[in-house]
């Protein structure tokens, strides 16, 4: 169901204990491409997560991304609210922009002082303007003693990593009397392990730590286990070639791309492509002029893989998912795939029609599990 509107006041219009899980992907208050909405403080209202606590069934899970440099402020603000947190699962990618600026380009720029070789070349017409998009591909070498002095030095570093704060509303006793009463307060681990696992049963000997014996461990334990897949760990990664140089064999974790043309656009066939955004005052506003209009001009769609894997993993059968920052609808998209029940606020009112195109794509396809 799509509520359109502040998610702040249509939270408290919902009753209590209404919803399993809330899988969200908030502003992340950068004021990412000059855009007022992640801007605006949101993520960090005690007050907004105090709404989402009390809409959610004792022991429900909370999953929300953050940025990586404002994160904390976020997992603080979910943690005032009542929360207790739980975890935080790191989604990491070879496919980040650094946006940085060079030092010593600025130096030389300040200084009034030219790069002769410097190497600007131009892409046709940018949108509707006459004026071509300017692209540098060499930044020239530096002019002044300082600027040399300097050279190599930046601002920032490649993005690699969004974190994902896991936090659970506090349960009614203990975890078993919470399960059996709202259907809420645990992990989904058999149905998010990763890989698809052999099935083969055999016998394993393990240390035996039994009564938290673990620096005296005497003798072994025998235990009969299936190989069901890996138990899900805390970190996803989109199988990059920069990603599995540091982690190897990628069946050890689960893996998600970042979300492909083909995939943003599904269902919105007939739909007047635009960009993103229009700003090139900044750096990632440059960035964005450059990229191709899009159906689904929405500036940070996730993965719908990514998405079905996290509302798996904390949403029990027939279970409500909401997501109070529903962008362009794939965590819509990802409950539905998975079989769930969902709920989403959005106030852009230009994303509405985007989020009831993809959201009937999803109802059309088939039910397959991830």
């Amino acid at each position: 169901m799509l509520l359109k509107g502040n998610c702040l006041e249509l939270l408290a219009e919902m009753p209590d204990n209404s919803v399993d899980s809330i899988v969200t992907d908030p502003p992340y208050e950068l004021g990412f491409m000059g855009k007022s909405w992640d801007n605006s403080g949101i993520a960090y209202s005690v007050k907004l997560w105090s709404q989402a606590l009390r809409v959610l069934k004792p022991g429900g899970h909370l999953l929300a991304f953050g940025g990586s440099r404002t994160y904390h402020r976020l997992a603080s603000a979910v943690e005032d609210a009542g929360f207790e947190i739980r975890d935080q699962i790191m989604w990491l990618y070879g496919s980040g922009f650094p946006k940085s600026l060079d030092v010593s380009k600025a130096i030389d720029k300040a200084a009034g002082a030219e790069r002769p070789d410097r190497i600007v070349e131009t892409h046709g017409k940018s949108g509707s303007h006459e004026n071509p998009t300017r692209h540098v591909t060499n930044a020239g070498t530096p002019s002044t003693h300082e600027a040399q002095q300097w050279q190599g030095w930046g601002t920032a570093l490649k993005p690699a990593h969004e974190p994902i704060v896991v936090a659970r509303k506090p349960l009614i006793g203990t975890v078993a009397a919470n399960v059996l009463t709202y259907g809420t307060g645990a992990l989904n681990i058999d149905g998010s392990r990763v890989g698809t696992g052999t099935g083969e049963t055999k016998t394993v000997q393990y240390p035996n730590i039994r009564g938290n014996n673990y620096n005296n461990a005497e003798g072994t334990v025998e235990y009969i286990v299936t190989d069901q897949g890996r138990w899900p760990a805390n970190v996803i990664h989109d199988g990059s070639e920069e990603v599995l140089e540091y982690f190897g064999e990628p069946q050890r974790f689960f893996y998600c791309a970042k979300a492909s043309k083909s995939e943003r656009n599904a269902g919105l066939e007939g739909f007047e492509p635009r960009k993103s955004d229009t700003r090139s005052d900044t750096a990632a506003g440059l960035w964005a002029q450059m990229e191709a209009p899009k159906a689904n001009f929405h500036p940070t769609v996730k993965p719908i893989a990514l998405m079905r894997y996290l509302v798996k993993l904390v949403t029990p059968p027939n279970g409500t998912v909401l997501d109070p920052f529903l962008g362009s609808g794939t965590t819509a998209v990802a409950a539905i795939l998975e079989g769930f029940n969902w709920m989403g606020c959005e106030m852009t009112e230009d994303y509405w029609p985007i989020i009831e195109a993809r959201v009937a794509w999803a109802e059309a396809q088939p039910k397959t599990l991830l």
